[in-house]
């Protein structure tokens, strides 16, 4: 078959299986292009999950007439200057709305602030209508009607309506959080309507905004970020390690204002809360990272979701550094979501107080006083006292002096102001042999004490690690694995700092490394695997995270061994101790295994469990 040239339809047409895989696509370009045009205002309507209808409308400057049909042109942009390193808007390869209107029924109504009147373009399968009047207010209106309808063969990859919907719900809320002075309203006839209210760009706005998209309860649970390296600026919002998801579909990054889905980003995220998390939970997170776009390609792919640093090992280093110091700085913290786990275990259900909860207790107590059709009779009446087991002396029943248990001393010892204003307050009992139950100015903590005690042995071990050098066992005989020439010297450059993890090795010809010293901790290991995980992470991230990683898990086992058990009971001394251990160390809100170490529940929660709020 001769070569010969594409038509501009079946060019426009290809692009669009690049920049348009689905309903939720479509949302994305068209959104962003009223962001870029300087919106205040964005209003999104859908039928049938996208397929049947999208229909975008903004406030924004709005195209003049003479420019509409180069909007539908290919590789026609406002936004691009003469440098393809300076992007500073979302959109700039000029792809999107010829390649919509390839594949769909596109409309496209705009009138600009100048305009005495509007203008209409229409696009049917990539065949271009002529400019013809119209009525708009100033701003922009996009409507794709019956999307892939001239590719029948992409429908096939459609999933349900709900799924689509769900998709363009979140590119919405990801974009959302990008520009919280825009307001948002997302509605249709297959999904309910999701509205974002404008709030403004300071970091409160910023907060509230976060807010709306991730849940009422994210900021009490969150920690501001805000640092800087070299001309990289970070900042957003982290999550405190007990207040975790069960997937990391709320973790949000953003490249000079664009959301992007970055695996760097990603595994910096992953490694700052290394520590703290069990594996099957993952961080909430809003990351805004900013600096000069030359550092940066967006340009990597159509979709532009993925980017590509000039330094990706400073970035990372930026991200784990920034979140990890935030973790610190924040102290001891729970997640309010614990305190609210504990009032729902605590509240009355249905079958203590019928359907009501007490106001339904005190008129069944009622009814049954009416129903004994005589006075008040303490062996029938419901509010008879409870049987203390007094005799007739009045004295108790129970024992009080030196048999007593450290839980009942701990108890009956009046606990010292100073110690009531610490975080966790002072020790009063120990329940179950495992739990400590203190007691704080305004409110109740309860510890774990072997998830406690199991924090401050990792981190006092953590610290042994990264105070000196890892004590190392020399091998009988080296090990030599032969590598790619790249791969051994990027081993090589890193040697000196590997050699502080007890790990020694050195360049053994061109393509190999020997391996003479590995960490004592480690015992005996695949040194083989160890250093080609190793070499890939470098390759990857330019960081030798694989061997810390395996470093901190021996430490967390010894942790686990190590720590106070299960079942063993504490004097007061001991658990008021542990308690000023906990509130000086670090991450001590969760156990190594990503489990909270304690919960607090406030006195006016405790008073409204008893109605007296």
């Amino acid at each position: 078959m001769p070569i010969r040239q594409l038509s501009e339809t079946m060019i426009n047409q290809i692009a669009a299986g690049e920049v348009i895989e689905r309903p939720a696509s479509v949302v994305k370009e068209l959104v962003e292009n009223a962001l870029d045009a300087g919106a205040g205002r964005v209003e999104i309507v859908t039928a049938g999950g996208g397929l049947n209808l999208i229909r975008v409308t903004d406030d924004g400057g709005g195209i003049p007439e003479q420019e509409l049909e180069l909007a539908v042109a290919r590789h026609c942009t406002s936004k691009l200057s003469t440098d393809i390193n300076d992007i500073r808007s979302l959109g700039f390869r000029g792809e999107a709305l010829p390649s919509i209107g390839s594949v769909a029924r596109l409309s496209i109504r705009s009138r600009t602030a100048a305009g005495d009147s509007a203008a209409e373009i229409s696009i049917e399968g990539g065949r271009i209508a002529p400019v013809r009047p119209a009525a708009a207010n100033r701003g922009t209106t996009v409507e794709v009607r019956d999307l892939f309808f001239a590719t029948p063969a992409r429908l096939k990859f459609m999933k349900g309506e709900r799924a689509e919907s769900s998709a363009t719900s979140d590119v919405i809320k990801r974009i959302a959080i990008a520009f919280p002075a825009v307001r948002f309203t997302l509605a249709g006839s297959d999904r309910s309507t999701l509205e974002l209210p404008a709030t403004d760009d300071t970091p409160e706005g910023q907060l509230r905004r976060l807010a709306q998209v991730m849940g009422a309860d994210f900021p009490e649970n969150s920690i501001a970020i805000d640092a800087g390296r070299e001309g990289v600026r970070l900042t957003g919002h982290v999550s405190i390690p007990s207040f975790t998801r069960a997937n990391a579909l709320q973790q949000y990054a953003y490249v000079n204002g664009r959301p992007v889905r970055d695996k760097l980003i990603a595994g910096a995220i992953r490694g700052a809360y290394m520590d703290v998390l069990p594996r099957d939970r993952h961080a909430v997170v809003a990351l805004f990272l900013t600096l000069d776009p030359a550092t940066v390609d967006v340009n990597v792919h159509p979709a532009k979701a993925d980017v590509r640093f000039r330094d990706p090992g400073l970035v990372r280093g930026l991200i784990v550094g920034a979140i990890r110091q935030a973790l610190t700085d924040a102290g001891i913290r729970a997640a309010t979501t614990g305190a609210a786990g504990m009032m729902a275990a605590f509240r009355p259900g249905a079958t203590s107080f019928g359907h009501g909860g007490p106001a339904n207790n005190h008129r069944s107590y009622e009814a049954a006083y009416r129903a004994s059709g005589s006075g008040y009779d303490p062996a029938r009446s419901p509010q008879r006292p409870l049987d203390m087991g007094f005799g007739e002396s009045d004295q108790p029943a129970f024992e009080t002096g030196p048999s007593m248990s450290a839980d009942a001393r701990a108890s009956q010892t009046e606990a010292n102001e100073t110690l009531l204003g610490m975080v966790l307050g002072a020790a009063r009992a120990q329940v179950h042999e495992n739990y400590i139950v203190a007691q704080t100015r305004d409110s109740l903590v309860i510890v774990d004490q072997h998830a406690a005690h199991e924090r401050l042995v990792y981190e006092a071990l953590k610290n042994a690690l990264h105070s000196r050098p890892v004590p190392a066992q020399m091998l009988l005989l080296p090990e030599i694995i032969d590598l790619p020439e790249e791969d051994a010297e990027r081993l090589a450059q890193h040697a000196e700092t590997l050699r502080r993890f007890g790990l020694g090795l050195e360049r053994f010809g061109p393509g190999a490394i020997a391996v003479r010293e590995t960490p004592s901790m480690l015992g005996e290991t695949d040194v083989q695997q160890l250093v080609r995980d190793l070499a890939d992470e470098i390759a990857d991230n330019d960081t030798i995270e694989t061997l810390t990683e395996r470093l901190h898990h021996i430490a967390a086992t010894m942790a686990c061994h190590g720590s106070v058990r299960s079942g063993r009971l504490l004097k007061p001394d001991e658990m008021n101790a542990l308690l000023r251990q906990m509130e000086a160390t670090p991450g001590s809100g969760t156990c190594n295994h990503g489990r909270p170490t304690y919960i607090e529940l406030k006195l006016g929660d405790i008073e409204r469990l008893f109605g007296r709020r």
